[in-house]
């Protein structure tokens, strides 16, 4: 049996209040209907920014799909961190991404054991991904995937979705849960999260059941909200008027 998502504890928000000085508040604008309770959020990754806007100010019961090595252990965060997310996703060289990791790890750590993240998988245990957050969207928790496909790093315009994202909401559709799925886009640079008007999963397929097909469609919708974000007056520069 999927196991029950566990609640953040109170520890959890006085670390948060810390982390306010890092990571300032975004405006969160909705296109369409606010999200409510056990709906599906697809946005871009952009570092460390796009999932604390989401886990910090959006104001809505989360849970974040994340790389099963960051919610392993020290040891196991530390490898990835230092080899696939600091070298090979931003850049970094490999000996200071290995420096800083021997601080920035533990402190990692630390944070993601108050955080609900729901590790994902590149093999059959993927199904396990599939069951808690089931789990969690019955719990009225609000899924939060970064499905951008980041082998060259983060890109401003997302080079394509995997698929596991449509993996799950056809999971979902089985089980009678036609989800909401809400696409969005980060804009670090404007400081500012565009949200999307919510369809069906039902309404993305189009026909068409394939996974991939599925994953571009909302990818183009991220990329499109992203254009969208590019064209607007930086909300930074306007708050500090």
């Amino acid at each position: 049996m999927a196991k029950t998502i566990k609640k953040k504890k109170r520890w959890f928000s006085f670390v948060k209040k810390i982390m306010k000085i890092r990571y300032k508040r975004p405006k969160f604008i909705y296109l369409g209907e606010e999200i409510d309770k056990g709906s599906v959020i697809v946005c871009n990754h952009e570092g460390t920014d796009s999932p604390m806007a989401w886990e910090m100010y959006s104001g809505k019961p989360v849970s974040f799909w994340g790389a099963y090595q960051m919610n392993s252990g020290l040891k196991k965060m530390y490898s990835y961190q230092t080899k696939v997310y600091y070298h090979q996703k931003k850049g970094w060289n490999l000996f200071g991404a290995r420096a800083f990791c021997l601080l920035a790890s533990p402190l990692t750590n630390m944070f993601y054991k108050g955080l609900n993240v729901i590790s994902t998988y590149q093999d059959a245990r993927f199904a396990r991904t599939i069951r808690e957050s089931m789990v969690a969207l019955e719990n009225g928790e609000n899924i939060v995937i970064f499905p951008e496909k980041s082998d060259n790093g983060y890109q401003a315009t997302l080079q394509g979705f995997h698929g596991g994202v449509a993996l799950f909401l056809k999971a979902c559709l089985k089980k009678g849960n036609d989800v909401t799925v809400y696409p969005s886009y980060f804009n670090k640079e404007k400081n500012v999260c565009l949200v999307g008007k919510p369809l069906k999963y039902s309404e993305l397929l189009k026909g068409q059941e394939d996974k991939e097909v599925v994953a571009q469609t909302l990818c183009d919708l991220c990329n499109e909200l992203g254009e969208q974000t590019f064209k607007m007056e930086s909300y930074k520069k306007k708050k500090s008027k």
